[in-house]
């Protein structure tokens, strides 16, 4: 059986994996992973609109892996509309990046899972083979953590190099053309960042429960029998 600190920080690090499971979860369903200002520009163009009409021609956007909405104000007032990205939608966009950010995710949530239940073996027992103990935790930690970055900084390519806000706002625009003014990563964007973190944060509990610290002896006073102690 494993100590009561190893108990500890096992369980600790079982919560922190389920946590992590929930958070991904979260932020693939929520349409918010980026948030910007949208200017119409052709209608600005055609009333040749100056800093203060601007205004009337700049909307809003945001977006998720999966659906999103958008304001679009081109001089007659703001018409919100919402979107889907599957099955239409990714068409126009770099499909392959796309299909690998949300299958990094999904594998990252299998990761998640697969650590949560180690952990809670090591918290339960001490396995007999390795690769259940705490290599196996350090292993799988490692996979879903490395997973959520992958998936994190190929939707920074999407956005940066690939202009995603860009070809999202345009997209069905026959007549009006709209430029990003503005593209803010928001809180299911973090939450991944956050998932990260937090498997990072199990390898070191498992890298600690690891450590043998030196157990403090007692050392018993010596009794001195003398013979006027047998005496009386």
């Amino acid at each position: 059986m494993p100590g009561c600190f190893k108990k500890t920080l096992f369980a600790l690090a079982s919560l922190i994996s389920f946590v992590s499971f929930i958070l991904i979860v979260v932020a693939m369903g929520t349409p918010k992973w980026m948030t910007g200002k949208i200017l119409c520009k052709t209608g600005a163009d055609l009333v040749n609109a100056t800093d203060p009409e601007l205004v009337k021609f700049i909307g809003e956007i945001y977006y998720g892996l999966f659906r999103g909405g958008k304001l679009r104000q081109c001089g007659l007032g703001g018409r919100r509309s919402k979107f889907t990205i599957f099955p239409h939608m990714v068409k126009k966009l770099n499909t392959g990046l796309h299909v690998m950010i949300i299958m990094f995710l999904c594998v990252a949530i299998f990761f998640s899972l697969v650590s949560f239940g180690f952990c809670i073996l090591n918290a339960i027992k001490v396995p007999y083979r390795a690769i259940n103990g705490p290599a196996g935790g350090c292993l799988w930690n490692f996979l879903a953590g490395g997973f959520v970055v992958l998936a994190v900084t190929s939707f920074m390519a999407a956005v940066k190099l690939h202009h995603l806000t860009e070809r999202i706002a345009n997209f069905r625009e026959n007549v009006f053309q709209f430029v990003i003014l503005e593209e803010r990563f928001e809180d299911c964007f973090w939450i991944c960042v956050a998932s990260a973190t937090a498997h990072a944060v199990n390898l070191l509990l498992i890298a600690i429960s690891g450590i043998h610290f030196p157990r403090i002896k007692t050392k018993t006073e010596e009794v001195n029998v003398t013979a006027e102690d047998i005496m009386y």
